[in-house]
This record gives C-alpha cells, structure tokens and sequence, in this order.
C-alpha cells in the first residue's frame, strides 16, 4: 500500500469471483467524466438496521459530504476495511474503523465530535473523515475514464496516482477485488430502491411493468443458482418475472436471447444481454432494463437482487419479449 493513503482492508474482505463483476475500466458508454454525481449503484439511504446503531447517524453525515459517496458506500468502505473492528490495526500500521495511515491522518484527520483530539481510533473521528478523504479523491480523479465511482474506490485502495497512471482501475487483483467488494457490499447496506419512473413521467406499463414490478417486489433477495423461486438466478427471475405479467419465456439466458426479438433502443421491461458474443444465444447473464442505463438483475453467487448499471465490458444486446 501507499503510506500516503489508506491501507488495504484488515477485516472482511468478499472478493466476488465471477464473470459478472462489475464494470471496473474501458467500459463504454459511461456517464461523462465531468459529472459530478456518481450514477449507478444501490440507492443512497441506509438499509434498517444495517449499521450499528451507535455509528448510524455518523454514517449517514459521512455519507452526505459530497454526491461521490452515501452512507451504503461509507457502511461498504468500513466493513471491508476493518469489519466494524473500531480498535483495528493493520500489519502495516494501519488503524481504525476506516484504517487510516498515522501519516495520512495526520494531515486528514477530523475531531469530529469537538473533544480535543483527532484519533484514527475514535469511530466518530473516523467515519466523519473517511467521507471527507473520498470525495476529494473523487475531484482528483475526475477526468479519468470509465466509472467514477471505482475509480475512487480503486485510488482510494491503491492511491489516485496509480489509477491515474493507468487511465483507470489499475490491473492489480488486490485493487480489482477492492472495488468489486464495495460494491457488492453497498448492495447489503442499502435500501431497497424501487424503479425510476419512465421518461414520460410514469411507470413502465404493460408487460413490462408488471415483470419490473415483480422483480422489484424481490430486491434483496440472495441469488441460488438454477433458483426458479422463490429464489432465484438471472434467468429465473426473468422466467418468474414475465410469468407474473402472463408471458412463457424459456428458462436460460441462452434461450431467452435467442427468442427475444433484438432492440438497439431499450425500453422499461426489455432485456440486457451478456456474453462472450454478440451471437445469438450465447447470453451468460440477463437483466431486465428499467431506465437511464439500469437493470435489475440477480448476478452471481454471494450477491442478491439488486438495481445496477448495464454498462458492462461484455454486454451484447438487448431483447424485447412479445
């Protein structure tokens, strides 16, 4: 790790193996880099009960220091880096509920709570400065392609430097795995968001709305592979979703690409496609699209039901089911 910056998580770390990771660099069609705001992700407010009471409200104002962090991030960033441990030290020294470096607190620590010393090792202290270290990384880091947000992430565990350097998530596995975790993370942390209203101004209709509806109805849930419910994988929540609305779709990814009538304008209720090709019934995940670069899907193992951008490196299409 960088002595500059923050040290590499000490307490639980969930490394998502999959293929369906999210998208870390070199990911098309990403917000524009001079966008303030991060898009994409968990909803901004926290999940009940998800926090320890005693910090809840320490996190939710961390969470609020600028639009590149929330409290499920702040929640995320903690769990992953000292598992709520508020006495942790890290073999390099690092220390803390945020597992700050005595030199980078040094010039970054927050005495928060007014009583006369700033400390790594007092959770308000550290919670309050964590959203503050963010979110200028953040500004640093704002011309660098691909999402914002894992960006900041990715400096924050490696050092703005390096993601610099690399024009993006640098290629470490230990950084790589980093972001994926708090993201996965921020998905336990937040609460469930319901779908964005169309751009008319009104719900997805139709079949559609129905199959966003009852996907919504289940966010949360934990994915089981080959799970038809009352849990579920990607394909079988989309199986379920559409047979809430009275519409037989087949029970794969494969084969829901192969029967979808392909779309290049995606709508509320369509479905994203991903996959090692663009042919036709080589889907490896599926999601149903709500709007503005979103879906709602089932991804892998240890995740759940969750709202998530579709913008990955390996999305091939969209489908439309008639």
């Amino acid at each position: 790790m960088k002595s500059v910056l923050l040290a590499f998580g000490v307490g639980v770390s969930i490394a998502v193996a999959s293929p369906f990771a999210v998208a870390l660099a070199d990911v098309a069609a990403q917000p524009p880099a001079s966008t303030s705001a991060v898009a994409g992700g968990p909803g901004d407010k926290l999940a009940a009960g998800s926090v320890p009471a005693q910090w809840q409200a320490a996190v939710e104002a961390a969470g609020a220091t600028c639009p590149a962090v929330s409290p499920p991030l702040i929640a995320a960033q903690i769990q992953q880096e000292s598992g709520w441990k508020p006495t942790a030290v890290s073999p390099a020294g690092a220390l803390g509920l945020a597992q700050f470096m005595p030199d980078t607190w040094a010039g970054q620590g927050i005495d928060v709570n007014h009583d006369g010393t700033a400390s790594p090792l007092d959770p308000l202290d550290a919670i309050a400065t964590q959203g503050h270290y963010d979110c200028p990384l953040d500004a640093d880091l704002a011309g660098v392609p691909g999402d914002r947000r894992d960006n900041m992430l990715a400096g924050y565990n490696a050092g703005s430097g390096v993601v610099l350097r690399y024009n993006g998530v640098p290629p470490y596995a230990e950084t790589q795995g980093y972001v994926r975790s708090i993201r996965t993370l921020m998905v336990k942390y937040a609460a469930p968001t319901p779908p964005p209203a169309t751009a008319s101004g009104g719900a997805a209709s139709g079949a559609g709305g129905v199959a966003i509806a009852f996907a919504t109805a289940r966010l949360g849930q934990p994915y089981l592979w080959g799970g038809s419910g009352p849990l579920y994988d990607c394909s079988g929540l989309v199986q379920a979703a559409y047979a809430a609305a009275g519409i037989a779709v087949p029970r794969t990814s494969e084969a829901q690409q192969a029967t979808a009538t392909p779309v290049t304008d995606p709508r509320p209720g369509d479905l994203v496609f991903m996959g090692p090709s663009t042919q036709l019934g080589t889907a490896s995940h599926v999601g149903i699209v709500i709007e503005n670069g979103l879906m709602i899907d089932d991804p892998h193992t240890g995740a759940v039901i969750r709202i998530e951008p579709y913008n990955w490196p390996d999305l091939t299409g969209f489908g439309r089911v008639t």
